[in-house]
């Protein structure tokens, strides 16, 4: 097992808390290991990526998604069984489970849907007009000097 100090990092930087913190949680979770339902992470496009859950035994009504505070939530719940059903073998687990993933800032969960067993939820990064990249023209010292003279004029 790894342990790491972060109080150096808390002490030297100001307004990263926040990043220590998911820090401290991955690592939290890692060793833990928590390993159901497997899921898979993809880039489906340049901003674009989809979080699939193997959820095999579990209908749309016993499924939630949720975002919020920056994460999202995945949990399955299991409605009662009402017919008594004697297993020779139970190899499907069917659980209560709670997933966390920690969204980046500007990314939104876009939809999510159940396929053959899986649930699908779409992710979108939208950075908003105020943050992209702009172009700054360079004007040369001589333009500059004109446009003074014109203006003292």
């Amino acid at each position: 097992m790894r342990t790491y100090d972060f109080s150096p990092l808390y002490r030297s930087t100001v307004g990263f808390d926040r990043l220590a913190g998911m820090l401290d949680q991955v690592l939290t979770n890692e060793s833990s290991s928590q390993s159901y339902p497997p899921y898979n992470i993809e880039k489906t496009g340049d901003d674009a990526y989809r979080i699939t859950v193997a959820v095999a035994g579990f209908s749309e009504d016993e499924l939630n998604v949720e975002a919020r505070d920056g994460q999202l939530v995945i949990s399955g719940k299991k409605a009662a069984e009402t017919d008594k059903v004697n297993y020779l073998h139970r190899g499907i687990a069917t659980r209560a489970f709670e997933r966390r993933f920690q969204l980046a800032d500007h990314v939104r969960a876009d939809g999510a849907v159940t396929a053959n067993g899986l649930l699908h939820v779409d992710l979108v990064r939208e950075v908003p007009e105020a943050l992209k990249p702009r172009r700054i023209e360079i004007a040369s010292t001589n333009t500059k000097a004109v446009e003074l003279e014109a203006a003292e004029a």
